[in-house]
């Protein structure tokens, strides 16, 4: 592809040459910059863009995509290349030259349970054509490595004690850029709407003249328990689902709910304080120890099965099962993996059990297998979709 960008440019440069060589002196159709002096720097120039337009078509195409260009796609893009003017603001940019000028836009998208393939494509587009990145601490690095090496990124810096000046330092970041006429991009981790803040920051942007564009996510609550093979509802076992978590507002304990023996529970931002979580449960916490929204009237028997589901979705995938017995002193022993959560319900043990141990643990994930291998008609369809250059999510 340099070679024929540098073709292009020089054919050009031949072709004034002989344009002028073959020519009259007296001849009337000269053009206005007939006299213009021709100098070294021109050609310097000229190297310039094209060496910048080609760092830019290598930094948004994928590898794969790179690797299997031909030769009709370089002539495409070839004469969008040629058809811009030095001097334009965008001859250093990918986008087409007919790209209307963009609005500010602030975007609330979530980044799945972690593995970049469970990315939604409006995401994928939304990581790749923003001008500033606002992400989750907990964001796995392998989606944070999707994001051009142009586009400045800032981690919520969150931890115990700091959560609200975080959250806050984020949003008063994204109103700045906004301000600025950026695009802007919160990048969640699962879905925005289930414990990821996002209606807090919908309302926050909105009070301030910006109307955020959501983009929503696979939600750990749901889709970490199909990869450790527990359907949260299954027929005659479980007929509800109730997602919830394990840590309230200032870190306050919250009312365990009762007992319902088809019902499973999703526990998440709980395995931190997993210990006194499941004390509530059970109601094993003493009494006089227990407040108010501890105490629960309706005890989960200690033999109900649970799980707990860390890193759902990437490469150091693991999976504790176990009861309400034994899971405690399951993560003590055998460390946490965080981010997780914790599943309870007798969905756990329908399709895989613990073997008749106290626990029993799976390390590892092992992909989409030949869904994300070989030829890929699919994929391969993705890739080519014009707005991997063009970004067609603008307001």
């Amino acid at each position: 592809m340099r070679r024929r960008i540098w073709e292009e440019d020089h054919r050009q440069h031949d072709l004034v040459d002989a344009i002028l060589d073959n020519s009259d002196d007296d001849g009337l159709a000269q053009k206005s910059d007939f006299n213009k002096l021709v100098v070294d720097s021109d050609h310097n120039v000229a190297k310039t863009r094209r060496m910048r337009w080609l760092s830019q078509i290598c930094e948004y195409w994928p590898l794969r995509r790179l690797a299997a260009i031909t030769d009709a796609e370089i002539d495409t893009i070839l004469l969008s290349y040629s058809d811009i003017k030095p001097n334009s603001k965008d001859s250093s940019s990918p986008h087409s030259p007919g790209d209307k000028v963009r609005k500010p836009l602030i975007i609330l998208a979530g980044s799945g349970p972690g593995s970049p393939e469970l990315l939604t494509i409006a995401t994928h587009q939304a990581i790749l054509t923003a001008d500033v990145i606002l992400a989750d601490k907990l964001v796995p690095a392998p989606v944070l490595d999707l994001i051009p090496r142009r586009t400045p990124v800032h981690i919520a810096r969150k931890f115990p004690g700091n959560a609200d000046a975080a959250q806050q330092e984020l949003l008063e970041m994204g109103l700045e850029a906004l301000n600025k006429g950026l695009r802007v991009l919160r990048l969640k981790q699962g879905d925005p709407y289930i414990y990821g803040r996002g209606g807090e920051e919908y309302a926050f942007f909105r009070e301030h003249g910006y109307t955020p564009m959501v983009l929503p996510g696979i939600t750990s609550s749901l889709s970490a328990p199909l990869f450790a093979a527990i359907p949260p509802t299954h027929r005659s076992v479980a007929d509800q689902v109730l997602i919830c978590t394990g840590t309230g507002r200032k870190g306050a304990a919250l009312a365990p709910p009762p007992y319902v023996k088809t019902q499973t529970i999703v526990f998440l931002m709980a395995l931190h304080r997993l210990s006194s979580l499941v004390e509530s449960l059970t109601g094993t916490i003493l009494k006089d120890q227990a407040s108010d929204a501890e105490h629960n009237k309706f005890p989960w028997p200690i033999n109900t099965p649970c799980a707990v589901l860390e890193r759902a979705s990437c490469s150091d995938q693991r999976i504790i099962r176990s009861t309400l017995q034994h899971v405690v002193s399951a993560v003590e022993e055998e460390g946490s993996r965080p981010p997780g959560l914790l599943v309870v319900g007798w969905s756990c043990e329908v399709l895989k059990g613990t073997g008749g141990l106290r626990w029993a643990v799976e390390d590892g994930f092992a992909g989409f297998g030949e869904l994300m291998s070989g030829p890929n008609e699919a994929l391969l369809a993705l890739e080519n979709i014009p707005t991997l250059s063009k970004v067609n999510i603008a307001l």
